[in-house]
């Protein structure tokens, strides 16, 4: 028989860093989740991640069990890394902090697509390229096409 949900967390938390300090620990404290345990299964999970700020969905059982799935690092955080930037801009449409190409767009789109609610790369590649112009990204090039 399967165990009844209690209730769903969602955290982003660095990889390899979790601690029951805020807001780990009032997040799951509240839901009656030994803290401790789930620190150190996903510091254990994610000790050779770097220093990524990874999402977690934790499933609370009515028992007080839980269980997590990882996901990929967020999408501003990969685009941060791949421009080298601290944060995106203030005024996006007049601002601009950077440029990113369209291969660097693909990597992206590839490693979150399994994440994302989409499934096509070029479907993907446009959600992403749409953020980083948000960011106040320059978006360079044209996609390339899978199409032959």
């Amino acid at each position: 028989m399967a165990k009844e949900v209690g209730a769903m967390v969602k955290l982003v938390i660095k990889a390899g860093s979790a601690n029951p300090a805020p807001p780990i620990g009032p997040a799951l404290g509240a839901k009656g989740v030994n803290i401790m345990e789930f620190c150190k299964q996903f510091n254990a999970r994610t000790k050779d991640l770097g220093n990524k700020m990874i999402p977690a969905i934790i499933t609370v059982y009515k028992d007080k069990t839980f269980e997590f799935i990882l996901k990929r690092p967020p999408v501003a955080a990969q685009l941060k890394e791949a421009v080298k930037i601290e944060s995106g801009s203030g005024e996006p449409n007049r601002k601009k902090v950077g440029t990113i190409s369209w291969t660097q767009i693909k990597a992206i789109a590839e490693d979150k697509m399994v994440d994302m609610n989409c499934f096509k790369l070029e479907s993907a590649m446009s959600m992403v390229a749409g953020q980083a112009r948000s960011m106040g990204l320059n978006v360079e090039g044209r996609p390339a096409s899978s199409k032959k």
